[in-house]
């Protein structure tokens, strides 16, 4: 086992080496740390010690990686190794990391050996080790910790403790006889106890038994169920306590022999407080000798405990037959009247478990018959089920009444269990005359009577198949029932359990009992009830898979599983190529149902097996519905079929055939489809658009072969005629033909405007004119004596100004304003691209001049203050800021601010050079001064300065502040 820290993980290896020497990890783990670690220790292989960064220990157990314990060892003082890391002897000269580390370093302050930790101390050397089992033991026994003590010890005992050193726990001789006398271990608690109080308060304290208990039965088991227990019992409630705390050890048979008395408190204990349940699971663990019989059976009864009450008899006893009887006694009644057991009759499984348990050889419901008694006790068994009536039988009582009672208990179990009892009964003989009595029995019982479900039934004859169709068979069944089971369960006439029917007949089939039928009037029978699956595993008896695709066709529970059947014919290989190639023309017999069925699922079953058949395929699809959906799912991508379009090879007719359907049943969605579709000429999909005048449509596809011409011709007659009905229409029309016809005009100038690009001036004249003129035809209706209803509408459709002048004119007249327009547009565009680019241009090389100017790394002129003349260090004792301007001048900061050199905007402070503001001031103060003098300026004049506008201040303050560098101001 390796370990390594990385971070805050500890990561466990465990590797080995092989033959070749070679080290390789075969299982690693992973400890997550919420504290700093500087030291790592194994204590022993299962335990390692880790210290942090606080000077506290945390034990940890690697294998579950549980902390067990955390000790704080400040006063140990720890060494640490902070000189070796400070490089004293070169002066100190080691990195901040080096020097980080040497606080806390102590690679020479803990070593372990032998199973011990060695702390070196500044005045001691401390030893840690890990307590023994015994000391642990001991130190919880001093502080009065029993239940803890108990825990402890158990857990060694189990091997599942902890930061062990060694095993030899004997709890004899050390633990509980080391000078101790164990009851004042419980006296003490008894003692203990509050007077007076709650009763849970009663109870808390003396939960601390179950843990003695186990100690005290596997070495004191006398003193546990005498002086012990006489001592608790002077209390009900630490008895009550200890009763209770005796049940999960009795449950897990570590506890087994208990005194009678304490059987029988336990009992009435658990009784007094209505847990029945709790009892029959005690009562079926313990031993029978401890019990008292007769009050354990009157019990059972009165709470109708079979459980327990069926162990009383077969252990205490010897008696099978007796607990039967009275269960039957109970049972058979509602049961042969048809009713459902209610829940105290206990689990289903309770007869046919407990019948099978006998039948087999084993006690109920734990352990085993003794081997002697197990002939007998089958005998017996079978002798009492094959009666022909029973003890205190009534007039009215049918025969075999116990075989009756199991069938209508549960029979699927009641035969499983026979079955199973077969098996072992191969060799004896009087085994086998009971099998065949039995057989014999279950026959007349079931088949003479109508009281039996069709399922019911199904699993007699099921069983009787498997039994028949074993190699070493002594039964015999005649044929004729079969026969009667087959007419029984395929009759016409009952359409009541159709499933249920069928699919018992598929198990009897499944199991062998195919051998007991004629074929062919089996496969008569199940087609005339509509049993398809049988007709299927018929079918597939005699590898006729053609035929199976009826069955799937007719079944409208599995219709749609016909494509997967048809599709694993043709894939799965072991298939014959004539057994592929009926299967084939079985699907292309019913081609129609399949696509009226699934579309989808035909056109990619077509499409991955038969693909070159697809023609073919057309043809046989009469209906031209049927065949739109057949194409739509197999040439439209959008359809979902998981087939390569590429791969289907088909000839552009069968596309233009779709196009056409969708032209017919589909209209609207025809651009769309055109859009994804591949494999079609232009000219023949043109011909079938223009048939069904879908005039969208045609133009798409003249604007895709290239005749831009002829698709804006389509558009503008659309467009005029939507303008034709919006001008003789009525009000209530209005808003759908404004709609109609902002639409198609916008569709018109789409057109327009994707080709524009691609033709000269006199072409796209040829296309932008006309649509402009058939825009403003309405408008010159306007002024007539009739006018339409929207000339308004109309009119903010039209991109031409609205002036009285060309209300009424041709667009002859106007066509030279329009392509002034056109030529101004253009001309300023072109200016304006022009002038952006030359400002840009010189924007960014102002940018770039100001930025480099900025970034600019400064040099001072002197190292001294310009202003207090006195020289600035690395450190002061007060932090002051150093200014650098560009001009070489240096200041403290302080200087400038007594000198107010500094100007507030926006929040923020600003710095000025103070000698060059002065020298600048008194400059302009002489000249200004001297202009006055010779009379050229007023002065006025003379005081005022060039400004910049807030725009540009705002852009230079926000330069500034994008480049400002941290060599302008240094803190010394």
């Amino acid at each position: 086992m390796l370990a390594f820290c990385r971070g805050d993980v500890v990561h466990f290896l465990l590797v080995k080496r092989d033959e070749s020497g070679a080290i390789h990890v075969t299982k690693q783990k992973h400890l997550h740390l919420y504290y700093d670690l500087i030291n790592f220790t194994w204590i022993n292989s299962r335990t390692v010690v880790l210290l942090d960064s606080v000077e506290k220990l945390h034990v940890i157990d690697r294998q579950t990686q549980e902390e067990l314990e955390t000790v704080e060892i400040s006063e140990v003082q720890l060494v640490y190794n902070s000189s070796h890391f400070k490089s004293l002897a070169t002066g100190g000269n080691v990195s901040q990391a080096l020097a980080l580390v040497g606080e806390k370093a102590c690679y020479q302050s803990i070593s372990s050996y032998g199973g011990q930790i060695f702390y070196l101390g500044t005045k001691s050397v401390y030893v840690m080790m890990l307590r023994s089992w015994r000391e642990r033991v001991d130190h919880l026994l001093k502080q009065d910790c029993l239940t803890e003590a108990l825990a402890l010890a158990w857990s060694f005992h189990e091997g599942k403790a902890k930061a062990v050193i060694y095993f030899d726990f004997l709890y004899k001789a050390v633990f509980l006889t080391d000078g101790r006398n164990p009851i004042p271990l419980c006296r003490s608690s008894s003692e203990k106890c509050p007077d007076q109080g709650k009763i849970q308060v009663m109870e808390q304290h003396f939960q601390v038994h179950p843990l003695h208990v186990f100690f005290f039965f596997l070495f004191y088991r006398d003193l546990l169920f005498s002086q012990m227990y006489d001592k608790l019992s002077e209390n009900s409630v630490a008895k009550g306590v200890f009763l209770e705390c005796l049940e999960p050890y009795i449950l897990s048979d570590k506890l087994v022999g208990m005194t009678p008395q304490v059987m029988k408190d336990l009992i009435v204990h658990f009784q007094d407080k209505k847990l029945m349940e709790n009892v029959e699971a005690l009562i079926v663990h313990m031993d029978i000798t401890s019990l008292d019989i007769q009050q354990v059976v009157l019990m059972c009864w009165e709470n109708r405990l079979y459980d327990a009450m069926i162990y009383v008899y077969n252990r205490g006893m010897n008696e099978f037959i007796s607990p039967m009887e009275k269960l039957f006694r109970v049972i058979s009644p509602p049961l042969n009247a048809g009713r459902t057991l209610t829940a105290h009759y206990k689990s289903p499984n309770l007869f046919s478990f407990s019948s099978s348990c006998c039948l087999a050889g084993r006690a109920y419901p734990l352990g085993d018959i003794p081997e002697d008694l197990v002939p007998l006790v089958k005998n017996q068994v079978f002798e009492f089920l094959i009666r022909l009536h029973s003890a205190e039988a009534s007039p009215e009582e049918e025969i075999y009444p116990y075989v009756r009672t199991l069938l209508h208990f549960d029979t699927r179990e009641f035969l499983n269990v026979l079955a199973l009892t077969f098996e072992d009964f191969k060799n004896d003989k009087q085994a086998v005359e009971y099998q065949q009595r039995i057989v014999d029995i279950l026959l007349k019982v079931m088949v003479e009577n109508s009281d039996f479900t069709p399922s019911q039934v199904g699993c007699l004859f099921t069983f009787l198949a498997r039994q028949l169709a074993k190699p070493d068979n002594t039964l015999f069944v005649n044929r004729t029932l079969f026969d009667q089971v087959l007419e029984f369960l395929c009759s016409p006439d009952d359409d009541s359990r159709h499933s249920e029917r069928q699919q018992v007949l598929l198990e009897l089939l499944q199991a062998g009992g195919i051998v007991q039928f004629e074929e062919s009037r089996l496969i008569r029978m199940a087609e005339k009830a509509e049993f398809y699956q049988i007709c299927e595993f018929m079918y597939e008896r005699e590898h006729q898979y053609d035929k199976i695709i009826d069955c799937y066709l007719r079944d409208p529970l599995r219709e749609e599983e016909v494509f997967n059947y048809i599709h694993n014919i043709l894939s799965i290989p072991g298939h014959s190529a004539e057994e592929k190639q009926s299967v084939w023309q079985k699907a292309m017999d019913h081609i129609e149902e399949l696509v009226s069925l699934k579309p989808c699922k035909a056109a990619e079953l077509v499409a991955t097996h038969f693909s070159e058949q697809i023609e073919i395929v057309i043809k046989k699809l009469q209906n031209q519905v049927l065949l739109f959906k057949f194409l739509r799912s197999l040439l439209d991508p959008r359809e979902g079929i998981h087939v390569n379009q590429e791969s289907l090879q088909m000839p552009p007719s069968v596309t233009e055939q779709f196009i056409e359907l969708l032209c017919q049943f589909d209209p609207n969605q025809v651009i769309d489809t055109l859009q994804v579709l591949e494999c079609y000429r232009l000219e023949e999909t043109i011909q079938i658009t223009q048939k069904y005048q879908l005039h969208e449509v045609t133009a798409y596809l003249l604007e895709k072969k290239g005749d831009i011409h002829g698709a804006f011709l389509i558009m503008l007659k659309r467009l005029q005629s939507k303008l034709q009905e919006i001008t003789h229409q009525d009000e209530s029309q209005e808003d759908l033909s404004l709609k109609d016809v902002e639409d198609t005009m916008v569709e018109t100038i789409a057109l327009c405007q994707r080709n524009s690009h691609n033709l000269n001036q006199q072409q796209r004249e040829a296309l932008w004119f006309p649509l402009l003129e058939a825009m403003m035809a309405p408008q010159k209706l306007s002024g007539s004596a009739a006018p339409h209803l929207h000339p308004e509408a109309l009119r903010s459709l039209t991109i031409i100004l609205q002036d009285p002048v060309y209300g009424k004119g041709k667009l002859g007249e106007i066509q030279g304003l329009i392509l002034g327009m056109l030529d101004t547009f253009n001309y300023e565009q072109t200016l304006l691209e022009t002038t952006t680019s030359l400002l840009n241009q010189d924007l960014h090389w102002s940018l770039c001049n100001l930025r480099a100017s900025v970034t600019r790394g400064l040099n001072p002129k002197q190292d001294y203050c310009s202003i207090c003349l006195q020289q600035y260090k690395r450190r002061q004792e007060m932090a002051d800021e150093i200014i650098v301007f560009s001009c070489g001048h240096l200041y403290h900061s302080f200087c400038l601010q007594n000198k107010e050199c500094t100007i507030e905007t926006e929040g923020r402070t600003r710095w000025t050079c103070y000698k060059c503001s002065s020298s600048n001031k008194v400059g302009k103060l002489s000249e200004n001064s001297s202009e006055i003098k010779k009379g050229k300026t007023a002065p006025s004049q003379a005081a005022s300065e060039p400004v910049l506008d807030p725009q540009q201040i705002q852009a230079f303050d926000q330069l500034c502040r994008l480049y400002r560098g941290s060599s302008r101001v240094m803190f010394m």
